[in-house]
């Protein structure tokens, strides 16, 4: 009971409420976010005839299927505009709140709980979707689950689970200019490998993280899931207290001080033992792009693509050879001279507030050579940003300004990349046809996505940036 114990370890034991001889503890979740895409645990509920446990405690967003055009108009799609219909109708049976078409505060789930002060340091968080991860930025241990588990949660308001490993990553010193949350991620993702940190949940650490703003360190907690770990976390500190304060369900005045003073012990014991430790260089770090169909495939912008030919490993040689195919790559071509079709700048990755900013401060006064398309992470994300004019920007550059959703992220509500053209995104996969048939995504920062969009290509941002504020 003395040992030195891991954030992870903290949160764990905060929530065990009991213990099979498996293995596996039950968990108290103290929050439980649902989306369109979760009628199918609601009709599990109806089959048994159950109610929801604590109403109060779920959230509903539609996010994943909603249309980011033509909100003034009902859903054309039928079976999307079906789905749309049934979150309201199973929310609404359920006393549950809910974040729809209609609400202010609409946007991707990822956005809206941290905005909303609903996603707290200590707390144990799920969603039927894998990228919950992203909660982890402020101190709670969030995952994704299935929709099963999905209809467990909403029935007893509890989840069995087996605990993680523990895995540490330490990013030391201070990332240069133009160097971003994304590509501090994907260096991680490329050192570790796409299953490096399988069953772990990863604690990011180091005073580069510390450097991070909370959009960052949710960027980062984000893609924990591309290295294949179970959550990504972040301590809470000062910037994580600071950005709560004053959000609509964290806590008030002499409350939140009160609240202040817990989740400052949601820290790792020096001397706490993880499984596997993990250090970078922030300094080393480059502007980082994916060229394959894995985030692991993944390079300095000014690296070239792997030559097949080159790799002694005849299982590597012909992964890297079918990679190169669909993605219509000669091997050992620089990655400069890969031309894009198109941008794309939202999902719950990388459409913040900051994210945006970080693309405008390149597009400002430039116009991209490519069509694109920018979707802000919530409702609330977008008019910030047309107040402070960034709208514009990307109107001005060419590109088009829509309403907040997963849109082109995941191809499945009428925002899709064409059959075999190129995208440069701000998504975090690039699996074969994660944006659409036969679509090639190449993942990087906003700020990079930016630089491909005035290029043509992918290009070194850093040049773009001189003499510009950041």
């Amino acid at each position: 009971m003395n040992e030195p114990q891991t954030l992870i370890d903290k949160l764990w034991s905060a929530h065990e409420i009991a213990r099979r001889e498996d293995g596996a503890s039950l968990l108290w979740v103290d929050r439980h976010y649902v989306h369109e895409g979760s009628f199918l645990s609601f009709s599990q509920l109806q089959k048994r005839g159950r109610t929801v446990a604590e109403p109060g405690l779920t959230f509903g967003i539609a996010d994943h299927y909603v249309p980011t055009r033509g909100r003034d108009r009902a859903v054309a799609d039928p079976s999307i505009a079906a789905m749309v219909t049934t979150l309201e109708h199973n929310t609404a049976a359920s006393g549950i709140s809910l974040f729809g078409l209609g609400d202010p505060r609409q946007g991707i789930v990822h956005v809206v709980g941290p905005e909303q002060g609903l996603t707290l340091p200590g707390l144990l968080i799920v969603c039927g979707d894998s990228h919950t991860s992203t909660h982890g930025a402020f101190g709670a241990y969030a995952f994704g689950i299935g929709a099963s588990e999905v209809a467990h949660v909403l029935m007893t308001q509890t989840l069995w689970q087996k605990k993680p490993k523990r895995m540490r990553v330490t990013v030391s010193g201070k990332a240069t200019a133009g160097i971003g949350a994304k590509d501090i991620a994907l260096s991680v993702i490329a050192r570790v490998r796409a299953d490096g940190a399988q069953g772990h949940a990863v604690e990011f650490a180091g005073s580069a993280i510390a450097a991070l703003s909370m959009e960052g360190r949710m960027t980062l907690c984000n893609m924990s899931i591309e290295a294949g770990g179970r959550c990504g976390m972040v301590a809470p500190d000062a910037v994580t207290f600071a950005y709560l304060k004053g959000r609509p369900y964290a806590p008030q005045e002499a409350a939140f001080d009160r609240a202040v003073e817990a989740w400052s012990g949601l820290v790792s014991h020096p001397g706490a033992t993880f499984d596997r430790e993990v250090t970078l260089d922030a300094g080393a770090i480059a502007p980082i792009v994916t060229w394959g169909t894995t985030p692991d495939d993944a390079l300095p912008i000014d690296g070239t693509v792997p030559d097949p030919a080159r790799e002694g490993d005849p299982a590597r040689a012909q992964y890297l050879r079918d990679a190169l195919d669909y993605m219509g790559i000669a091997p050992g071509k620089m990655l400069t001279d890969i031309t894009i079709d198109r941008i794309f700048i939202g999902s719950c990755t990388s459409a913040r507030i900051e994210d945006l900013r970080a693309a405008a401060a390149v597009l400002a006064g430039r116009v991209s050579k490519v069509p694109g398309l920018v979707s802000p992470g919530s409702s609330t994300v977008k008019r910030q940003a047309e107040e402070e004019g960034l709208d514009r920007i990307f109107r001005n550059a060419g590109l088009e300004w829509a309403e907040s959703g997963c849109s082109m992220c995941v191809g499945i509500n009428g925002d899709i990349v064409p059959p075999g053209e190129r995208c440069a995104s701000t998504t975090n996969r690039n699996f074969r046809g994660r944006q659409g048939p036969g679509a090639r995504t190449h993942l990087m920062s906003p700020a990079m996505v930016a630089a491909a969009a005035v290029s043509g290509h992918l290009a070194d941002v850093r040049p773009l940036l001189a003499g510009r504020k950041v």
